[in-house]
């Protein structure tokens, strides 16, 4: 089995199962440390061409993070690519599932075992409500049916966009410092929040920085994501 993965998360998926398949990757795959596998270009515009010539049995793809056109490409190619659909923590683990299985033939990992029972045990003893950019220049924010929303949602935090009719809308600043919410929660990626970068926007409101892997990340690591986020959800006053 030869597999090119165009999604950081399956390519820690698989890698932390058989990553002795994984022949190709992204630049942005950047889990686990030390993969040394053939760059294809990123997420958005892999290079086709080397993808084709390293002669992969299965493409691993996501609906939202690579586009349509280089899919599209690949199968004209003769190339069979998987592409999974995930915006519920439960949808991760469905989808985490039946890619392992059924399209890379490996047998369940205990790491999902571990994952699943990790989230199972996530009871937040209050609801907080909060503004989640992940970008500025301009402003973006989560809004409706996204895969870290529904995370925060599972660790207590509401997503004051989450009925938005766009997914990730664009919101000026003033709008967005006027909201009723409790905390901003700002990740490293895919804008690389940090301590002096976003939090002095939103003055008198607590930030959360937290790991944008451990946020948006499905695979291995969310295993460890229900401790790691709600450490950094709990900024000190």
């Amino acid at each position: 089995m030869r597999i090119v993965s165009l999604v950081p998360s399956l390519t820690e998926a698989v890698a932390a199962s058989a990553p002795d398949l994984i022949v190709g990757a992204t630049a942005w795959c950047t889990h686990p440390a030390g993969l040394e596998v053939e760059r294809i270009g990123g997420t958005k515009n892999p290079d086709i061409a080397r993808v084709i010539a390293l002669r992969p049995d299965v493409v691993l793809a996501n609906e939202e993070e690579n586009r349509a056109p280089d899919l599209d490409a690949l199968r004209t190619a003769g190339v069979s690519v998987w592409v999974t659909e995930i915006r519920t923590l439960d949808q991760a683990f469905r989808e985490l599932d039946r890619v392992l299985a059924v399209a890379c033939g490996l047998p369940r990992p205990p790491w999902l075992d571990v994952a699943e029972a990790a989230w199972a045990e996530v009871s937040p003893e209050t609801v907080r409500r909060a503004v989640i950019p992940i970008w500025r220049r301009p402003w973006m924010v989560l809004g409706r049916d996204t895969f870290a929303g529904d995370v925060l949602r599972r660790l207590g935090v509401e997503n004051v966009y989450s009925h938005h009719e766009q997914r990730y809308p664009k919101i000026a600043l003033a709008e967005l410092q006027a909201q009723a919410a409790d905390l901003v929660v700002l990740p490293d990626e895919p804008y690389a929040f940090s301590s002096e970068d976003g939090p002095e926007a939103f003055r008198g409101l607590p930030a959360a920085l937290v790991s944008g892997r451990h946020l948006t990340w499905y695979g291995p690591s969310l295993a460890e994501a229900p401790n790691v986020l709600m450490r950094q959800l709990s900024p000190p006053p």
